[in-house]
């Protein structure tokens, strides 16, 4: 039984990619410090529906799932070295995951040293592990926020990705820079993931579909950024952890027809990758926004807009190569998404 370490676990790409791990028969250890960026009573509850007792967590401790026979989870952020080091010695990892990460484009112009301490310090960490433990697969979070003044669409992995416009993406690039030179020294098999617009059931409060429906329900206006022309490549989660676990199970190798005269960005002699996670079929802003008023049966009251600081207008993922090496096709219709968050948005909330 292959065992891996997924981080983030209490979060929302992490959860559902702790659930679709187990099914697949692996052993799973979640990690999480469960910090308050959003609402705690959320990720406690991701956990809870993996077995979890919140009253049983206590920092530093690997406890048992009650439900999951192959699922741990311990309470410990990345910046705690001596213990995250501890883990590592008494577990020996196949395949090690790294979603955590302190999220969000516009915090971080509130808090930028939040994204130092765990995009770079925290990151750090647990690649250094990683290569010392010898794992045979280390994947990471990158996101689509790291093409910033990019304007050719689709945006793809072998695109110049040097002007980011926030911290939050500054710090996802130097993760592939990071990871880049981890692979090339020490032949550490490295993917990142530069994921667009995530969304769906058990998703942030603090993302686009959250907020709306949030608000329409309370009858409260929503804020339409850049006055509503804006496009995203919403991506549903479950095509979301389909890529990911196709990737994790095929490891980076280097690129035989790489080299230093045309370097190509998201490839190395190195065993090193990096892929875009997406739909590759562009929402306009106002088109997501009818999905969600249909599937309510309310209009929202829309509060225009200007464009917000460390925004960008429109993302579109090219995932061709991803579709090619790994067969990845995401499906999930944007309507069916919309409608399959609404109904878990209001189970959960009464």
């Amino acid at each position: 039984m292959k065992k891996i370490l997924i981080t983030g676990a209490a979060g929302f790409i992490g959860y559902h990619l702790c659930k679709r791990m187990l099914k697949e028969g692996y052993q799973v250890i979640g990690l999480d410090n469960i910090n308050d960026y959003y609402d705690v009573n959320l990720k406690y509850s991701r956990l809870e529906d993996l077995g979890i007792d919140r009253g049983k967590i206590e920092t530093n401790q690997l406890i048992n799932s009650d439900s999951e026979n192959n699922f741990e989870f311990i309470k410990l952020d990345l910046c705690d070295r001596e213990k995250l080091a501890s883990l590592f010695k008494k577990e020996d990892f196949n395949y090690v995951v790294n979603l955590a990460a302190q999220a969000g484009v516009r915090y971080s112009l509130e808090n930028p040293y939040a994204y130092i301490n765990s995009n770079i310090n925290g990151y750090f960490n647990i690649l250094q592990l990683s290569k010392e433990q010898e794992v045979e697969h280390f994947v990471y979070a990158s996101s689509s926020s790291v093409y910033g003044l990019n304007k050719t669409q689709p945006l793809s992995t072998s695109d110049n990705v040097d002007h980011p416009v926030s911290l939050y993406a500054a710090s996802k690039k130097s993760n592939e820079l990071i990871a880049h030179s981890y692979s090339h020294l020490y032949d550490l098999p490295t993917t990142g993931l530069r994921f667009f617009t995530v969304y769906g059931p058990w998703g942030r409060p603090d993302m686009a579909l959250f907020l709306f429906t949030e608000a329409i329900l309370n009858d409260q206006p929503i804020d339409v950024y850049n006055y509503g022309k804006m496009k995203r490549d919403f991506t549903y989660i479950d095509d979301i952890i389909e890529g990911v676990k196709r990737v994790v199970e095929h490891p980076a190798e280097p690129n035989p027809d790489w080299t230093g005269k045309h370097p190509d960005p998201h490839s190395s002699s190195a065993p090193y990758k990096v892929y875009n996670i997406g739909n590759n079929e562009p929402v306009h802003l106002m088109d997501f926004i009818e999905a969600i008023e249909e599937k309510l049966g309310k209009k929202a009251e829309k509060n225009m807009m200007p464009l917000q600081p460390g925004d960008v207008v429109e993302t579109n993922a090219d995932v061709a190569d991803l579709k090619s090496e790994l067969d990845y096709n995401p499906d999930t219709d944007i309507k069916v998404g919309v409608a399959r968050f609404i109904e878990w948005y209001q189970e959960f909330y009464g």
